[in-house]
């Protein structure tokens, strides 16, 4: 007797999870090989189910490659922030954190931030999320920077103040580019070296006021 055999059906699973497998073979696939890798076919194979049922859930692939992004870099947001230690000071917490941005584990997450500005010059859902999750970046490294300033009497009564707005600008640009580069190994060969004198940089540099408008008065303005 002849008998054919076919591939395995996917296991039925409730909606919810089945949503969960979904995103989270996403989120793998995106660590792997970056967000460019995430097509619906894609997913679907790392999944085990049909193109039809990952478009079933997610209709629109451009907003859910930004919800994958989103997934990623808030997860690990979350995680270094987390890490601030408030017992040590402003200059070691801050090292600690450039450092462990930088470090060779978290290539993938700087695979999907590289790819994210790219892509999201393109597709618009993933250029939104991009700019939020920088924004909260930014807003995180300011809190962190100011609350250690009120905190700190020496930071305080210091005369080169250290302005966190602008310190957070500098230091994100710094782990930005650093981490690009080092996609393609062209980088220092001490980056944590590099880290520390760019944060002295920014943390030992002066503020410089603005220079007030001088008044030119003629003779005949004066005598009035």
């Amino acid at each position: 007797m002849k008998t054919t055999s076919r591939a395995a059906a996917p296991r039925r699973l409730p909606p919810e999870e089945r949503e969960r497998s979904i995103v989270d073979a996403a989120v793998s696939l995106a660590g792997e090989s970056g967000l460019e890798a995430l097509t619906v076919r894609a997913v679907a194979a790392r999944v085990g189910v049909t193109p039809a049922l990952v478009a079933h859930y997610r209709p629109v692939m451009e907003s859910f490659v930004a919800e994958v992004f989103t997934t990623i870099v808030a997860a690990e947001r979350d995680e270094v922030i987390a890490s601030y230690d408030p017992s040590v000071d402003l200059r070691t917490n801050l090292l600690r954190l450039i450092e462990t941005l930088l470090d060779d584990s978290r290539d993938d997450v700087a695979m999907v931030w590289v790819q994210s500005w790219a892509l999201g010059a393109r597709n618009e859902a993933l250029g939104a999320r991009v700019r939020t999750e920088m924004d909260l970046w930014h807003s995180a490294l300011e809190d962190l920077i100011a609350r250690a300033i009120a905190e700190d009497p020496v930071l305080r009564e210091n005369p080169l103040q250290v302005d966190p707005d602008s310190s957070a600008w500098m230091l994100l640009a710094m782990v930005d580019g650093m981490s690009a580069h080092s996609l393609v190994h062209w980088a220092p060969r001490d980056r944590a070296d590099l880290a520390r004198r760019t944060l002295s940089a920014v943390l030992d540099v002066p503020v410089i006021e603005p220079v007030q408008p001088c008044l030119l008065y003629t003779s005949d303005a004066a005598d009035e």
